[in-house]
């Protein structure tokens, strides 16, 4: 049995499959994956699982650095590109593995490092699925997380209900505060956070998603309604070469699985 939300998941994600990694969104922005790398230093036999992994971009990132990588998630057509990516990137230790991360087919301290990006937003139960991230990872090992960081308190529902509209599979954005009291319920020691900027062009991000003509107008009509001073949204979207922008605050956490296990 998967998790409550997989069904509106794997419809969405089925749909945003082959755009996934298209060079007009900065989903994928190779500078971003690189420093993504740098933070987490991977050691050459570190074995690695990418959580919710999608088109496995973290995992196959980090493949070249590690023993082997496995990228679980629950939408065949995700992993079906990241299969094909992987292939013409000559990476041969990486498996992708269909499933669920809120039960992990994997055995306790399996993993070296975990990962997981841009998935915790589309998660019902987000505790449940951090928790087996640390279920799985190794004593001394790195659980990292990366997403968006919700907007500020009075923003949030706001926030929350356009991106809603426009992908029905996301739950709630969560804050700093609310990731690392994950970590710390889980005895992990934080040992950084990270928050970048990254620029998203509003017309690209509805169109990854196919979000309908109608839905897509009114957001747009509150996105532009805010830069002329009006109703905030919690985007802060703003004009760059005549196109609606807005920044998504990326949040990168990494923190480490004490020996002792506590």
């Amino acid at each position: 049995m998967i998790s409550s939300n997989a069904e509106t998941i794997q419809k969405s994600f089925t749909e945003q499959a082959k755009t996934f990694e298209t060079k007009s969104m900065c989903f994928t922005k190779q500078e971003y994956l690189k420093h993504m790398v740098s933070s987490v230093n991977p050691k050459g036999s570190d074995t690695v699982l990418e959580v919710a992994a999608g088109t496995c971009i973290c995992g196959r990132s980090l493949a070249p650095f590690v023993q082997s990588v496995i990228c679980l998630d629950m939408t065949p057509a995700m992993l079906e590109v990241g299969k094909d990516k992987a292939e013409k990137q000559g990476l041969r230790n990486i498996n992708f593995v269909q499933g669920d991360a809120e039960k992990l087919p994997f055995l306790d301290n399996s993993f070296d490092l975990v990962i997981s990006r841009l998935a915790f937003h589309h998660f019902p139960h987000p505790k449940r699925c951090f928790s087996e991230m640390a279920r799985v990872l190794k004593a001394g090992g790195k659980l990292v997380i990366i997403d968006m960081e919700a907007a500020k308190e009075e923003l949030r529902n706001t926030e929350d209900e356009i991106e809603v509209l426009r992908d029905p599979s996301h739950i709630r954005n969560l804050s700093k505060e609310e990731f690392t009291a994950m970590f710390r319920e889980e005895h992990l020691t934080v040992t950084e956070v990270d928050v970048t900027e990254i620029p998203v062009s509003l017309s690209a991000w509805m169109a990854l998603t196919n979000t309908p003509a109608k839905i897509s107008a009114d957001i747009s009509k509150c996105f532009a309604k805010e830069i002329r001073g009006n109703d905030l949204t919690g985007f802060n979207p703003y004009q760059k070469d005549g196109e609606i922008y807005f920044n998504q605050r990326w949040v990168m956490i990494i923190g480490e699985k004490k020996n002792n296990g506590g």
